[in-house]
């Protein structure tokens, strides 16, 4: 870990990232490749130690009120966020402005700021989003070893579903030969309708892979799936694209589930609600 005065802090799109790289581990993460430029080792992570001061002075001029969103990059809510605090604190600006909160995570330490959440979604609009991928526990704890499991997380989503505050799963990526099976998707939709979650983002069953991620990928695959970089290597080459033989018949099958519970399932409908910040909004009840 390492620390880093920010010139600025918002993106286009209304976007924050307080650190940069992640020690969470998993081994498909597409913010490893080489695209992004880190110039540092992804698990020696970067600090924006003046984040909050970057946001309130941001938050302070904006004339519109607008969805401050994290998380897209590097999850805001990694061990360092435990004693730093940069997260709470730019929360606790986000409620003191009025302003909306929308956070990408797997990790259950967004408990922590659930009354922050709440206040913020009293106000205006919080949106808690969580990744699920691997529903057996044990495959989870190999495939993003160094956070919660998935039960877990569907935990955590009951607890802020329980405050009324809303709730979207990106369900991405399926690894083909892995989890791109007819139970991991039945598991993981069970979770997502028990919770009542109001989206899921899903961009098709499979993955993508770059340079540097895919390296990264496959020593990783060697050293806990024998062969399997080789059936990767053979079918998919050095594609961006890695798309399971499976995916059509389970997108069929997930679009038709989404429609019947009234799910948005579109990521363009999920992103839209996600930035959207009426000038009253209302929670919707699941019961």
């Amino acid at each position: 870990m390492h620390y880093v005065k920010a010139k600025s802090l918002l993106t286009a799109h209304n976007g924050m990232n307080i650190y940069r790289g992640c020690t969470h581990g998993c081994i498909y993460c597409d913010s490893r490749s080489r695209c992004y430029n880190f110039e540092h080792d992804f698990e020696d992570v970067g600090v924006k130690v003046n984040a909050p001061e970057l946001l309130e002075e941001i938050l302070r001029t904006k004339r519109r009120k607008i969805v401050i969103g994290t998380g897209s990059m590097c999850d805001p809510y990694q061990p360092c966020e435990e004693k730093l605090m940069l997260m709470r604190r730019c929360l606790e600006l986000i409620d003191r402005y009025e302003f909306g909160a929308a956070v990408i995570t797997k990790s259950d330490r967004v408990l922590r700021d659930i009354d922050l959440f709440d206040s913020i979604n009293s106000k205006g609009k919080s949106v808690l989003q969580m990744t699920l991928t691997i529903a057996d526990d044990d495959l989870s704890r190999i495939i993003e070893p160094n956070v919660c499991p998935t039960s877990r997380r569907y935990e955590v989503l009951k607890a802020f579903q329980k405050r009324g505050i809303p709730t979207v799963v990106w369900m991405s990526p399926f690894l083909p030969f892995l989890t791109d099976t007819d139970g991991n998707f039945d598991r993981l939709m069970e979770y997502c309708l028990d919770v009542g979650v109001k989206g899921i983002v899903c961009f098709g069953i499979g993955m993508t892979l770059r340079e540097g991620s895919r390296e990264y990928f496959y020593r990783a695959l060697d050293r806990h799936f024998q062969g399997l970089s080789r059936q990767y290597m053979m079918r998919y080459g050095d594609s961006y694209e890695v798309a399971s033989g499976n995916s059509y018949r389970l997108m069929r099958r997930f679009h038709e589930t989404c429609d019947r519970y009234g799910i948005i399932h579109s990521p363009e409908e999920c992103f839209a609600y996600i930035s959207d910040l009426p000038d009253r909004y209302e929670q919707l009840s699941f019961f």
